[in-house]
């Protein structure tokens, strides 16, 4: 008797999209040479910019309450796909844990396996930071406010977009 066949990896994240957050981390310069770092959440069922905020030392703790104003309450995701990177440390991942989310570093040199949230920062660093000077904290978190709101509407208007010419009957809209 043959095995049935794993579900691939495709099928996998298909079936369990609503389920499942990226986090990243970018850097910008700023006017005055200083670099900031923008953390930014993803949600991978509609690929929308969920939470993002900036500082200029990222540390495990400042990751850490970031995570849980992400998620408040019970919205955690069931996956946090991350970077394997040493900012975040023993304090973040324990925080993870706590939250019930199951902490999925991606291996080491391969951006690849966290798509979603590197297409996003490559998005944001083609349309929105490479046209114009950061002042600093405060400005960047306009921007990117500015930003967040802009990506997460094309998003809902390419759904529905999809959604009415996928449907069969166009006038009545669908979950995708």
């Amino acid at each position: 008797p043959s095995k049935p066949p794993l579900q691939t990896w495709r099928t996998f994240l298909r079936n369990h999209a609503e389920a499942i957050a990226a986090i990243d981390m970018c850097v910008v310069p700023t006017l005055s040479f200083d670099l900031l770092f923008a953390f930014l959440v993803l949600g991978h069922g509609r690929r929308q910019l969920l939470w993002f905020e900036v500082t200029r030392h990222p540390t495990a703790e400042w990751l850490a309450r970031q995570i849980t104003e992400a998620f408040p309450w019970a919205s955690a995701p069931a996956y946090l796909v991350r970077d394997n990177d040493r900012a975040y440390g023993h304090v973040f991942t324990s925080r993870v844990t706590a939250m019930g989310i199951r902490d999925q570093p991606i291996s080491p040199r391969s951006p690849w396996q966290n798509g979603i949230a590197e297409r996003l920062i490559g998005a944001l660093r083609r349309e929105c930071l490479d046209q114009m000077v950061i002042c600093g904290e405060a400005h960047l978190r306009r921007i990117l406010s500015a930003y967040a709101a802009y990506y997460n509407q094309a998003l809902r208007t390419w759904h529905y977009k999809r959604c009415a010419v996928t449907s069969s009957r166009p006038t009545v809209w669908r979950h995708c």
